[in-house]
Parts: C-alpha cells; sequence; structure tokens
C-alpha cells in the first residue's frame, strides 16, 4: 500500500512544478505587436521639400539651374565651361554668396568613376548648395 501512495504523491509534486507558458506567450506577442507597430514610425527620419503650388508662378521668371557634368574622362563642366575640381569649389563659393537659393544639377556618364560624381557632390556641401538634382540622362 505504501507504494501505492508514493505513486499518488509523486503524480501530485508533478503537476505542481509544471509552469503554465499561456500567459507568458500573450506577453510575448503583446510586446512583439507593440515593437512592429512602433518601429517604422521611429524609423522614418526622411526630411523632404516637396514643391508647392504657387498662383502667380506666370509672372516670375523661372529659376536658374546651374549644371554640373562629370564626363567618362573626368572632365568637369560648369554650365558648360571646362573646369578642374579646384576650380569648381571656388566658382561654387562665389555662386552660392551671389544667390543663397542656387539650384544645381549633376548629371555623370553612366561609365564614369563615381568617385569623381562623389567629389563633386562634396565640393556642393562645402559650398553649403542644398538644392542639388542628379540628371538620369546619359552623358558621352
Amino acid at each position: 500500500m505504501s507504494a501505492g501512495v508514493r505513486k499518488a504523491s509523486r503524480s501530485h509534486h508533478g503537476t505542481l512544478t509544471e509552469l503554465n507558458i499561456t500567459p507568458l506567450l500573450d506577453l510575448v506577442f503583446v510586446l512583439l505587436v507593440i515593437f512592429i507597430i512602433t518601429t517604422p514610425q521611429m524609423a522614418n527620419d526622411l526630411e523632404m521639400n516637396l514643391p508647392s503650388p504657387q498662383k502667380n508662378r506666370s509672372n516670375q521668371p523661372p529659376p536658374k539651374v546651374n549644371r554640373i557634368t562629370v564626363a567618362v574622362n573626368g572632365e568637369i563642366q560648369l554650365n558648360r565651361q571646362k573646369v578642374t575640381l579646384a576650380e569648381l569649389r571656388g566658382m561654387l563659393a562665389t555662386l552660392k554668396k551671389d544667390n543663397a537659393d542656387a539650384a544645381v544639377v549633376v548629371a555623370g556618364a553612366s561609365k564614369v568613376d563615381y568617385q569623381l560624381v562623389i567629389n563633386v557632390l562634396d565640393a556642393l556641401q562645402q559650398a553649403d548648395i542644398t538644392k542639388v538634382g542628379l540628371a538620369t540622362d546619359t552623358i558621352r
């Protein structure tokens, strides 16, 4: 008889030591949903200046857009004038002094060493020119 009592007590203690993890799983799923919802909002820090419609725009002349081209051979041109990178930096500083809202479009040849285009973009950043566009047409 004592053997039967031992079996009952072992099975009784076995059920007490088992942990019910269902509430813990519910908590984990709730935290996961909160994390999924809040993460895209924290990572979205892209600032864009979108154009706004202006009603009396026809009276104003279109703004002058300066064009920088980088050819395959490394030749840099500002408004069709051949310049070196050092000369470009000086001309961009002068351009910024003359017009605080100067706009520049950079166009690189499709097979150009991309470091040359990056050097031009660095020169624009050093001159504090923020209105910069990248042209997608191909230059030969």
